[in-house]
């Protein structure tokens, strides 16, 4: 079975490299045209110029970064607060933000309860 071919809002990969920021914008959601429009912060800046770099390894903190055409096929390692946390940007994820694929918060896992938690481990010896 062949593999169906990535399309964004009618338009090819190749097509969304090819336009211009302008452009693209315009095919994005109002809260990520926004964004767009009031234009690129310093950090958000300083991401894109080591995307188009080819530098191998781009660390950012700057979570609030919009996925663009450019960065598919990258690996960006971005922080969750604590580490940094590697993403490879696939062309499903244009037009959504860095920060949705890197959880800030880990699963609770619950262990055995501690003595004294319960009515009957309170009269448990401890040794």
């Amino acid at each position: 079975m062949a593999r169906k071919e990535f399309t964004f809002k009618g338009k090819t990969l190749e097509d969304l490299q090819k336009m211009g920021l302008k452009e693209f914008q315009d095919l994005l959601t109002s809260r990520q045209r926004r964004s767009l429009k009031r234009g690129l912060t310093v950090q958000q800046k300083k991401v894109m110029e080591r995307v188009k770099g080819n530098k191998q390894v781009i660390k950012t903190h700057c979570r609030d970064m919009i996925i663009l055409p450019d960065m598919v096929n990258k690996t960006l390692r971005v922080h969750n607060g604590k580490e940094f946390v590697a993403v490879i940007i696939v062309p499903e994820m244009i037009g959504h933000y860095l920060g949705e694929f890197v959880f800030t918060r880990k699963k609770v896992s619950h262990h055995a309860p501690g003595i004294g938690a319960t009515r009957s481990s309170a009269s448990l010896s401890v040794k």
